[in-house]
């Protein structure tokens, strides 16, 4: 009797960690919330610096999964003051994603050159899953990284992702040229890497070589 007890407790308790875990993955946190709707869905949000050492931190952080939801008004709300954040005059990006502006979650906005008015689309969830060979010099700069750009050549020209829509319909897309690299740039960050790092490890191979 005494071992059927313990064996319903610890099912009872691992059932509520996991659904505590799954709660979390797919909502905002208590600060997270705070910082969404602090202003309206029309307002940009602060923009996270590398030059912040508390800002670098979070920038570091690899972001977690979120389930679209149309009908959740802090989502909906957070996806405009993102797109309000990218497109303000002291930004004008033409990308960025969520942990920017101190939000772990997997969401980023992208400026679509490769369709009719380059459009910007939002993504959640997005991930890339097959990289080409070739590759592309691109020069970039970053929202996060104030007054710096900086040529890299180990960009991907084409890229296979896979995402979730806001209608939470999974698709997966092919994607080449300069869009491209706005997606593994912006992809990057929802896992806590930034260009810096890509252009570091080319600068010490280049030296390998040179040696």
């Amino acid at each position: 009797m005494k071992k059927l007890l313990l064996l319903v407790f610890f099912t009872i308790l691992f059932i509520r960690c996991s659904s505590t875990k799954n709660i979390s993955s797919n909502s905002f946190s208590k600060s997270e919330i705070a910082l969404i709707s602090n202003a309206e869905a029309s307002k940009p949000m602060r923009v996270y610096k590398i030059t912040n050492k508390s800002d670098s931190l979070l920038l570091r952080t690899k972001s977690s999964y979120i389930k679209p939801n149309p009908d959740n008004d802090n989502q909906q709300r957070f996806i405009k003051r993102l797109f309000a954040t990218v497109r303000d005059s002291m930004s004008l990006g033409v990308g960025i994603a969520a942990p920017q502006v101190g939000i772990l979650k997997n969401i980023i906005w992208v400026q679509r050159f490769d369709r009719e008015n380059f459009p910007f689309e939002v993504y959640f969830n997005p991930r890339i899953i097959e990289y080409s060979n070739k590759k592309q010099t691109v020069k970039e700069g970053c929202l996060s990284i104030p007054n710096r750009s900086d040529t890299l050549n180990t960009r991907s020209f084409t890229i296979k992702i896979e995402y979730d829509t806001q209608n939470n319909e999974h698709k997966t897309e092919t994607v080449d040229g300069f869009t491209s690299v706005i997606f593994q740039h912006e992809i990057d960050h929802l896992n806590g890497i930034l260009y810096l790092d890509h252009l570091e490890k080319e600068m010490k191979e280049s030296k390998d070589r040179n040696n």
